[in-house]
């Protein structure tokens, strides 16, 4: 049992399958606890821990064995904001730690001819004498007894101590302590994700699939039906061009020859592309269409209905905090790209809504908190922020939007060009905070977001290209950069405004069942549906304090009360 546990302390916690869970708190040696540890651990979260572990593994053990835990601070997380790498392990992050070369890490090589097994020494501890960990307590020696899993969750807090000393040198380091927390429980999160599900209508599901890409075979591995109904799709496109060549509308670069046989010439056939054409000729509508059903009968069809929605309605996939640079939160199974048409299919379960919130306009209002504009923070006040944008630079609405979008993506070509330029006069303070980043990357200098995820530029060697193809890397590295500072502190703020609303929705009993980009889906019982909206509304409230305590930025969400995702 973990004993004297103070709200706040760093409590080290491991899970081994059914045998247990262990933990060091910070002003005391390891200990076990005892079974059934699920109950121990609970009683343990009461007092207000932040637990540390290795990674979401461990989070994902707890939620398996019904343990859903406050607060956690995850060290892999963690490694990931502030040395910017994304693979990752124990090895790795104790080397990042304290500061030990990584290809000093010692391997755990396989057993061979060449590689005899040798049992390691009983009286080996964790820490090679050069300072690494060794690769068999990584591995499985750990939980070989119950002294070596407590010692080995004292390396948990040693590394989570050492951890908040490397983000107290770091500039705000305030903001970046309470952003790796903000990481560690969006782990946690990820988490209940994975084990709760997004539910699905079953029935509706099929129905999509049945509309897009024909009945269901009568046996999974038909060809010959499949190869029928793919005729039959496209054979909805060549009605439109008969007399055109044998074209697999499958191979881009075919499809413009198609395209072309009907007088159509574009750059390339992206669907963003083919929808400024539309008005051309009826082949485009039809390629359209047929782009949908295609992806729905290759990734969202029958195959995908069978392994990823389980007995329960639920779908589930692997979910991570963050996408690398821009920290994005993302998801497998279909469930950060799903169609627009099988939106249809998400339905709350009998008795229960949904609320959901999408955060309006969270780029440019990011980029009023990080860049400190006060011209642009005092357009965030309306509602509507390209209204004041569009009046401040003279154009109208849709090209004020492309004017500050382009800044944020680097584009300076095209429509919004010249209000681009007026974006500099009027939004000085924004875009010189753009400028100094797009420099930073050209350079090859890593950046770090305003929560202090550290961005690697990795420039490259210049010596191996001609000048033209080197500035042209360069640019794009600029590019990326200066987006990256506004998509890496929109997904910030995201994530805390989406914890928030997890640690708040308790009381409710409700549940997070999808974060995509800058939208919350809550699944709640249909007479707390009004207090959710309340809650998220006020969590966003705080989530923006928190972000920015002057609350010179105004944060929006558009929020509605829906049964059917797609009613949103």
């Amino acid at each position: 049992m973990v004993e004297g546990i103070r709200r706040g302390d760093l409590v080290g916690i491991a899970v081994v399958g059914e045998r247990g869970a262990f933990a060091a708190p910070e002003h005391s040696g390891g200990s076990a606890i005892p079974q059934p540890w699920p109950q121990h651990v609970l009683r343990a979260d009461s007092d207000w821990p932040r637990w540390a572990m290795w990674s979401s593994d461990t989070a994902r053990a707890l939620v398996a064995a019904g343990v859903e835990v406050r607060s956690a601070w995850d060290l892999r997380a963690v490694d990931r904001l502030l040395h910017g790498r994304w693979r990752t392990d124990p090895a790795r992050i104790w080397a990042n730690a304290f500061g030990l070369a990584p290809d000093g890490i010692p391997l755990d090589m396989p057993i061979d001819l060449f590689h005899p097994y040798q049992p390691p020494d009983a009286a080996e501890g964790p820490v090679d004498a050069a300072g690494y960990l060794r690769p068999h307590w990584i591995a499985r020696d750990w939980y070989a007894t119950d002294a070596h899993t407590a010692q080995w969750t004292e390396l948990i807090t040693t590394v989570a101590r050492t951890q908040i000393e490397q983000v107290q040198t770091l500039e705000a380091a305030e903001r970046v302590l309470a952003s790796a927390r903000c990481e560690s429980t969006t782990e946690l999160l990820c988490a209940e994700l994975e084990h709760v599900g997004l539910p699905i209508d079953r029935r509706a599901a099929e129905a999509i699939i049945v509309s897009h890409a024909g009945p269901r075979p009568t046996r999974s591995n038909d060809e010959a039906a499949a190869r029928a109904t793919r005729a039959t799709r496209d054979a909805d496109v060549f009605v439109h061009a008969q007399d055109a060549p044998p074209i697999d509308l499958r191979n881009p670069a075919q499809v413009r020859t198609l395209l072309r046989f009907v007088g159509i010439e574009v750059p390339d056939t992206r669907a963003g592309t083919l929808r400024r054409v539309r008005d051309k000729h009826p082949i485009i509508e039809a390629l359209l269409t047929w782009r949908k059903s295609e992806r729905i009968a290759t990734t969202y069809g029958y195959a995908w209905l069978d392994e990823a929605v389980g007995d329960d309605g639920r779908l589930r996939g692997s979910w991570s905090s963050s996408d690398g640079a821009a920290g994005r939160m993302t998801a497998s199974a279909g469930l950060h790209n799903l169609v627009g048409e099988m939106r249809a299919a998400v339905v709350a379960e009998p008795g229960f809504t949904f609320v959901r919130a999408d955060l309006g306009q969270i780029e440019p209002r990011v980029l009023a908190v990080i860049s400190r504009d006060a011209a642009l923070a005092r357009a965030t006040q309306q509602d509507d922020l390209y209204a004041p944008v569009a009046a401040q630079l003279d154009v109208d609405r849709a090209t004020a939007k492309l004017a500050v979008l382009g800044a944020m993506y680097g584009q300076t070509t095209g429509h919004g060009a010249a209000a681009l330029a007026r974006m500099r006069n009027a939004y000085p303070v924004a875009m010189a905070y753009l400028d100094a980043g797009d420099r930073a990357g050209q350079l090859g200098e890593d950046v770090r977001t305003y929560g202090g995820r550290l961005i690697r530029m990795n420039a490259a060697n210049a010596d191996a290209m001609d000048e033209r193809e080197a500035r042209s890397i360069a640019a794009a590295r600029g590019r990326y950069a200066r987006n990256a500072l506004v998509q890496g502190a929109a997904a910030e703020f995201f994530k805390l405004w989406a914890v928030t609303v997890r640690a708040r929705a308790v009381e409710l009993d409700a549940r997070i069942v999808l974060c995509l980009h800058d939208e919350l889906l809550i699944h709640v019982a249909v007479d707390d549906a009004p207090a959710a909206v309340r809650l998220v509304d006020d969590a966003l409230q705080e989530t923006a304090f928190r972000f920015v305590p002057n609350n010179a930025v105004r944060f929006v969400a558009d929020t509605s009360i829906v049964s059917r995702w797609s009613d949103a």
